[in-house]
């Protein structure tokens, strides 16, 4: 008897099936391509985080790309308890959220919260229907939660799924966010330091990371978009602009003074010699939706 109890206390205890080490959904660098169509077309949203910052004695990654320009969407997890917060700095105040609590098991409910999304912000209560380990790029396990709207929630009532080291399979900072790829989106590609780590070509065709790690605090497009001034003229010339839609002018203040499709050219020249000396801003955005600044001095 006491053979059999030992070999089964080893048994529950040491299998490596059973059990697997939670993976954090944030590395160095991190990036989520966000998959939508709209009458037939298909785009792709580029959410990444890109560089570190420390509030409050807290380290955070900033959330950048599409919907997140301003830089003032900040991601912090806490790996011991499995939870990711979001601190979102507004011109209104700062606040804090609690994102996802990967902790939870079946059966268990959780205040939903989208902050800055199509979602309503207070999404109410869900309540975990399942969690089933699936295998990703890498070969390994990661957990999906599959999440429905609890009975006391008069709010949402589309269902809800994360995926361990991923988050939600709608836009990052909506939890709650309902993954529909005709409707606000669904997640395609996931990378991770410019590596594969989640990939659905049920809805994309390949998964290619949009920006590359440089340094280990800076990420920049992988065809860098690059401006030269003609010396005195006030003409600038901007090459790499093979996946970008348009450039955009603003004043240091944040007012948007211009607009100028680049009509699929690798290059373009822009004429500002109509406008005040001083710095300025050019905001190029790509196929991807993904956005990079510039700045540029007019003489």
């Amino acid at each position: 008897m006491r053979i059999l109890f030992l070999l089964f206390i080893a048994l529950s205890t040491s299998h490596p099936s059973y059990s697997q080490e939670y993976k954090p959904l944030l590395d160095t660098y991190n990036e989520w391509n966000v998959r939508f169509c709209f009458s037939g077309t298909c785009e792709t949203d580029v959410y990444y985080t890109n560089g570190d910052t420390l509030v409050d004695g807290m380290n955070f990654k900033i959330l950048d790309g599409y919907h997140y320009i301003s830089r003032g969407f900040l991601l912090r997890e806490d790996v011991s308890q499995k939870k990711v917060f979001l601190k979102a700095i507004l011109p209104q105040g700062t606040y804090d959220y609690l994102l996802y609590d990967f902790s939870l098991e079946v059966g268990d409910s959780i205040d939903m919260k989208n902050p800055i999304t199509p979602f309503p912000e207070d999404a109410g209560y869900f309540k975990v229907d399942s969690i089933i380990p699936r295998q990703l790029v890498d070969g390994n396990n990661y957990d999906h939660f599959y999440f429905s709207p609890a009975e006391s929630n008069t709010v949402s009532t589309n269902n809800a799924i994360w995926v361990e080291g991923v988050g939600s399979l709608s836009i990052i900072t909506a939890p709650s966010g309902d993954p529909d790829i005709n409707g606000v989106g669904r997640v395609a590609c996931v990378f991770k330091n410019g590596e594969s780590f989640y990939s659905d070509l049920s809805i994309i065709d390949e998964c290619e990371p949009f920006f590359v790690l440089s340094t280990p605090e800076i990420v920049k497009p992988k065809n860098v978009v690059k401006v030269f001034s003609k010396s005195g003229s006030n003409i600038f010339e901007i090459i790499n602009l093979k996946d970008s839609n348009s450039v955009e002018l603003f004043n240091i203040k944040g007012t948007k003074l211009g607009s100028f499709k680049t009509e699929n050219k690798d290059s373009m020249e822009l004429n500002l010699k109509h406008y005040n000396p001083g710095m300025y801003l050019l905001l190029v955005e790509s196929s991807y939706h993904a956005m990079q600044s510039i700045k540029i001095i007019i003489e």
